[in-house]
């Protein structure tokens, strides 16, 4: 208990300190011992009587035995201080840097010292440091409040935790009288905390001033505790209680506004009997006017910091923290984000409002009055440079915007909700916004982003979600009338949003911003819900449901060349195909990240019975090995689920290399769900038209993308070519080609003496045709390949209209194995050499083509003769070759010539594909 003694003027002439407990201060004549909840006023200001005081405030050990025994506490009016300094004029200008040091810099003895060792070696002439409480000393100080109003005996326990916490920190970096000075004060501070939250215990209650006093301890205790640390370095300093020197006004907002003038004139005051090169202030704490304990609000020590930067009109003011500096956005939700070198005042500004992990969103207006940089560092890396935040330069908006992107950064809220305030009666009605919002601010909700349409039919603004009820409730109440009268149609409420703020200086300047941004949350299927962007152009800022926010993040961020294009893949079917392919993504990643900015990650492999599963990504170079020993049972809507589940990748592809029309049922799901599709798989653009047409009609009018290059032609420009010619008006009459590798290597080697059946062998064993000859024989894969490019032409024809020749002797068509049918082949090598000897006889050779009779509107699959000097008699291997007539290319048709079978090239045309879709998703060309 603090007692209060009745002094005479007359007996006092020690020097006088502020307490750090100001209890209530009895009147001269009063002898009880009291307890009261409320902080000191300017005509009630507690004081303590110390005989010997250091510097630092420190009482000394010989003053210590003196007064052990009394504490006295006087009215400011009874009292007459004697100057014990001479004034001395405070110097203001670059010779001053600024230094603030967050909790986390001084959350441990050893971290205490590592920062009295950035103060030493500043070479700054002075320097004025802020300073936190020790990392989580707020949290606990705010909770002993809690416990204490909610008669928790455990505040008790709680105190002695944070006693012992600081205890043990000067322990370990004081000795001597520093250590005995601060323990004493120490003490004392925590008896007298422990009677005011028995106080608060009783009571059931303490008033906003009372536990912001209550809370700013941590903040006296490690300014205290550093400049013992740096003093112990040899360098002379003191320590700054702020409450004396920086005063603000409270408003009603849960905020504070800085009286310049006034604190100005305190940090004259009080340096004129503290003068010192370098001083240790307390960040986060300060006053009212009435002198009243306070504090700048949660995160307020950078507030502090820039205060008295302003006030001392320093050269710059530094922010030490655990990050390398500010991100181009949250590097938890963007592993690619990097540092930014430089930020002007207003995109700092925009993106602390916006939640980014930059400063306090009101750090920046003190400083930008006298133009002072403020830097972000890193305490635990003094290599990195951080971010310099500052007011942008002439040459720096025209030179460096060649080269910079034009957005600096994203940054994101989570937990809103919109609301939408609608009706054809708001239209010309004046005061209806200031009735909305009106009514908002009446129940203390805070608008985060507003949007409103021209024609003035709807007004739509964001809160958040833990305000919206409150909101809506209160809009309804003050529009009942014109609601029941349908002037207004509605207030809806829109749930789990989101907002996306896009934010870059330079955007002013640079067409097609908007253009860009758009562009990347459509192609990564983002639904945006409102648009707001001020005329500034600082800023254009979206919201979007809750659970797109990350993917959103990630895909502009990629799409403003920030960080890598990073699709999420997974892949079906890992046979010859799909295992070639898998194995071309591994000897091609790193290249692709490199030196194209591409990103493919493989997130999941299944087959038809086994699938792995990836949370991060599947090491390519031990696929197999993972697959097999740690597989799980195949489960394709599990897989889809997972690998476009991934919110931290924005694009997600699946790439189906099996030949399964139960697979290629799924693309038009897939494709709604903002799944890209990558096929060879020819079953789903040459089955049933009506599903055909559908898939084509969902492919064109979203951003969703599906290519199938491989299904034609394997590696082969087939598709992109027809649709080149399309594209550029020309028209088709014509296709005609040999589609199948497979048959163009049984008949460029079906020649001389050769038997049928030995030349389907050979290919068999070369692994040019399918495990059962008679899925190529049978020409229904040449006849799908001849749908799918009479379709892509305009033709509407069935799999069923096209006559198709079997190669498949209709004895042979009943064989129940490949093995019975290779074993019978050669009793209809006979009939195949008189067909052979026929055309030879002719001058011509056999060929197994597709014929696409545009102008007839239909196709053919058929074995034809051609002269040996016709282009479809000169392939060799298993060369395919496609001759395109149309308008243009009437007399001479259109040539397009390659390997058409074959795992690598057919792989190799999917991983085209694969990268065209990245190409289409931003990464450079």
């Amino acid at each position: 208990m603090v007692f209060s003694a009745a002094v005479s003027s007359s007996t006092i002439s020690s020097r006088l300190l502020y307490s750090s407990a100001p209890l209530a201060v009895q009147s001269r004549h009063a002898t009880e011992k009291k307890i009261s909840l409320s902080p000191p006023t300017s005509q009630c200001r507690a004081f303590s009587l110390l005989p010997s005081v250091s510097r630092m405030g420190f009482v000394s050990q010989r003053a210590q035995k003196e007064s052990s025994n009394l504490r006295i506490f006087a009215s400011v009016t009874d009292i007459s201080v004697e100057k014990s300094v001479e004034e001395v004029h405070l110097p203001k200008g670059d010779m001053w840097s600024v230094h603030k040091f967050g909790g986390t810099c001084v959350g441990s003895s050893e971290r205490i010292k590592n920062v009295a060792e950035v103060i030493v070696s500043d070479a700054t002439e002075r320097k004025l440091v802020i300073v936190s409480a020790m990392s989580k000393v707020t949290d606990m100080m705010y909770d002993l409040i809690h416990k204490a109003e909610s008669r928790d005996d455990s505040y008790v326990s709680a105190l002695d935790a944070v006693f012992e916490k600081h205890k043990s920190t000067a322990h370990d970096v004081l000795d001597g009288d520093e250590l005995a000075g601060f323990l004493s004060l120490l003490h004392h501070d925590i008896n007298n905390l422990k009677a005011m939250l028995r106080a608060i215990y009783i009571a059931g209650h303490a008033t906003e001033s009372f536990s912001d006093f209550v809370a700013g301890h941590g903040e006296l205790w490690s300014a205290q505790i550093l400049a013992a640390v740096v003093r112990k370095n040899g360098v002379d300093c003191t320590w700054m209680d702020t409450r004396e020197v920086i005063i603000v006004n409270l408003t009603g907002s849960n905020q504070v506004d800085p009286d310049f003038l006034e604190s100005e004139r305190r940090l004259e005051k009080w340096f004129s009997q503290k003068p010192s090169k370098t001083i240790i202030a307390t960040g986060f704490i300060a006053s009212t006017p009435d002198n009243i304990p306070t504090t700048l609000k949660r995160d307020g020590s950078d507030f502090s910091a820039a205060i008295m930067g302003s006030l001392v009109k320093a050269g710059q003011v530094t922010i030490w923290t655990d990050v390398d500096g500010v991100y181009s956005a949250d590097p938890r939700k963007v592993s690619e984000a990097v540092i930014l070198k430089k930020l002007s005042y207003q995109e700092a500004w925009e993106m602390s409002y916006f939640g980014a992990n930059v400063l306090h969103p009101r750090t920046i207006i003190p400083v930008m009055r006298y133009d002072i940089p403020i830097v972000i560092r890193n305490i635990f890396n003094l290599s990195a440079p951080g971010t310099m935040i500052c007011r942008s330069s002439v040459s720096e908006d025209g030179d460096c915007q060649k080269v910079d992107s034009p957005v600096k950064g994203f940054a994101t809220i989570d937990n809103l909700a919109l609301i939408n305030v609608e009706g054809t009666g708001m239209a010309g009605v004046p005061g209806t916004a200031n009735a909305i919002f009106g009514a908002v601010k009446d129940v203390g909700a805070n608008v985060i982003m507003i949007s409103q349409a021209s024609s003035e039919h709807s007004v739509c603004f964001a809160v958040p979600e833990k305000e919206v009820k409150a909101v809506a409730e209160a809009l309804q109440s003050r529009f009942r009338e014109a609601l029941n009268a349908g002037r207004l149609s509605q207030v809806a409420v829109v749930p789990n949003c989101s907002i996306l703020a896009t934010v870059g200086q330079k955007m002013a300047s640079t067409p097609g911003v908007s253009a860009t941004l758009f562009n990347a949350l459509a192609k990564a299927n983002i639904n945006v819900r409102a648009i707001a962007q001020g005329c500034s152009e600082y800023n254009i800022t979206v919201v979007v449901k809750r659970e797109d926010c990350i993917r959103a993040l990630r895909a502009v961020h990629s799409r403003f060349y920030l960080s890598r294009t990073t699709i999420a893949m997974g892949i079906i079917g890992p046979g010859l195909i799909g295992a070639t392919l898998l194995d071309q993504l591994r000897d091609q990643t790193a290249i692709l990240k490199e030196e194209f900015n591409i990103d493919l990650r493989v997130m999941g492999i299944t087959g038809s019975k086994t699938m792995l599963l990836s949370d991060v990504e599947i090491d390519l170079l031990r696929w197999r090995e993972l697959l097999k020993d740690k597989g799980e049972v195949a489960d394709l809507e599990k897989f889809t689920r997972h690998v476009h589940g991934n919110h931290f990748i924005p694009n997600t592809v699946l790439v189906d290399c099996t030949a399964d029309s139960d697979i290629a049922i799924c693309y038009h799901d897939w494709l709604q769900k903002g799944i890209h599709v990558i096929t060879p798989n020819k079953k789903a653009n040459s089955g049933p038209l009506d599903q055909y047409l559908k898939l084509r009609a969902l492919q064109r009018k979203s951003y969703t993308h599906y290519f199938y290059e491989a299904t034609v032609g394997a590696g082969l420009p087939i598709i992109s070519t027809l649709r080149g010619l399309l594209e550029t008006g020309d028209k088709i009459l014509r296709i005609e080609g040999i589609f199948s590798g497979t048959l163009s290597y049984l008949f460029n080697n079906y020649a001389g003496t050769r038997r049928f059946s030995e030349v389907v062998s050979e290919a068999k064993a070369a692994g040019y045709t399918e495990p059962d000859p008679r899925d190529d024989l049978s020409g229904t894969d040449v006849a799908r390949k001849v749908i799918i490019l009479a379709r892509e032409s305009g033709l509407k024809l069935e799999l069923a209209d096209l006559p198709v020749r079997s190669l498949v002797p209709e004895p042979l068509q009943a064989c129940a194995s490949a093995g019975e049918f290779m074993e019978k082949l050669p009793q209809f090598d006979q009939e195949f050499a008189k067909e052979r000897q026929e055309a030879e006889d002719a001058g011509e050779v056999l060929r197994y083509v597709g014929v696409v009779d545009a102008i007839n509107r239909k196709g053919t699959v058929e074995l034809r003769r051609y002269k040996k000097d016709h282009p479809f008699a000169q392939l060799s291997g298993s060369d395919n070759i496609i001759a395109f007539t149309t308008t243009r290319y009437k007399e001479q048709p259109l040539i397009v010539r390659g390997p058409g079978a074959g795992a690598q090239v057919t792989a190799g045309g999917i991983f085209s594909d694969i990268l065209r879709l990245a190409s289409y998703l931003g990464a450079p060309s």
